[in-house]
């Protein structure tokens, strides 16, 4: 193979009660990236759109991630990217995972498949530490599998990949202000009470086991957060009334995405949620900075060539 071109879905990471262990593909945002073998060994991002970053390989999420791969294969040529971004930067929606997932796949098919989906995780996380600074897979994981995907351990790496029940829905608001994740993070307390840590672990026993059993009312009653929802939330605009309209037309549940500012509400069928959005849309209708809403079925199976 001399090129390829792929596409990059947006994920939703933590849904709510899986803090760095838990995230979703979405099926319809993402960023498109273009790959060529080169003659000189090593990677050239050749050009970026749709965002202001940068073309130093070593500074970008992407080319961190490129390289961490290029060293496990030892190709006998380079690569050329080309990086058309559609998330933008700090959503809260997965912008640096799409980049580092993109980048090893590209490079992977390139180099005719050595490695599976699931084993190019490691490298993906590379560029994750870049933008975040922590290597975490809570959003490149879904990313390269579809689906849900469950980190059970990161040393070692354990990850389960979950087929999502066939009516859920996501609908995403991204109100346009960035909050980088290394931000989010430092709002967050360093430890948390037994009575809080076990609430948590009932709600993300509840979540899988709603998400396995397909039971949606399941999946809702789970949709709580104990540790990060109470101090990030503050960061976002008018985050308890977007929760409480969401949760008032129809949504099983509602959260943060990921590190924000991003809201995420979970949906059984198209029609709720596209309720939940035009109930949004008009929450936020004069607000003063932009918003996107995404109304997005679960994207089975992540990375996806394009023709």
């Amino acid at each position: 193979m001399e090129a390829i071109k792929i596409f990059c879905p947006a994920t939703i990471a933590n849904v709510s009660c899986g803090f760095d262990v838990l995230g979703l593909c979405l099926d319809s945002v993402g960023d498109e990236m273009y790959f060529e073998k080169r003659a000189e060994k090593g990677v050239v991002i050749k050009e970026i759109t749709g965002a202001d970053l940068p073309l130093e390989v070593e500074k970008n999420v992407a080319g961190v991630a490129a390289l961490a791969l290029l060293e496990k294969l030892q190709p006998d040529f380079g690569i050329e990217i080309t990086i058309h971004k559609k998330i933008k930067a700090g959503s809260g929606i997965g912008s640096s995972a799409a980049s580092a997932a993109g980048a090893v796949y590209g490079i992977n098919a390139i180099c005719g498949y050595p490695l599976t989906n699931k084993e190019l995780i490691y490298y993906a996380m590379q560029g994750e530490a870049l933008a975040s600074g922590a290597p975490h897979a809570d959003n490149v994981a879904p990313a390269l599998l579809g689906g849900f995907a469950f980190i059970r351990s990161y040393e070692p790496m354990d990850i389960i990949e979950i087929k999502a029940p066939s009516e859920l829905y996501a609908t995403v608001i991204h109100p346009q202000i960035e909050l980088r994740t290394m931000d989010a993070r430092s709002v967050l307390k360093k430890s948390v009470s037994l009575q809080t840590a076990i609430r948590q672990c009932g709600n993300l026993g509840g979540l899988m086991s709603g998400i396995f059993l397909s039971d949606y009312d399941l999946i809702g009653r789970s949709l709580q957060d104990e540790f990060v929802e109470p101090m990030r939330s503050l960061l976002i605009p008018n985050f308890d009334r977007l929760k409480q309209v969401a949760l008032e037309n129809g949504a099983l549940g509602s959260g943060i995405s990921g590190a924000g500012p991003s809201m995420f509400a979970l949906c059984k069928g198209k029609e709720n949620a596209q309720r939940v959005a035009l109930a949004m849309r008009e929450v936020v209708a004069d607000a003063d900075y932009a918003n996107e809403i995404h109304v997005c079925a679960i994207n089975p199976n992540g990375v996806k060539e394009l023709r």
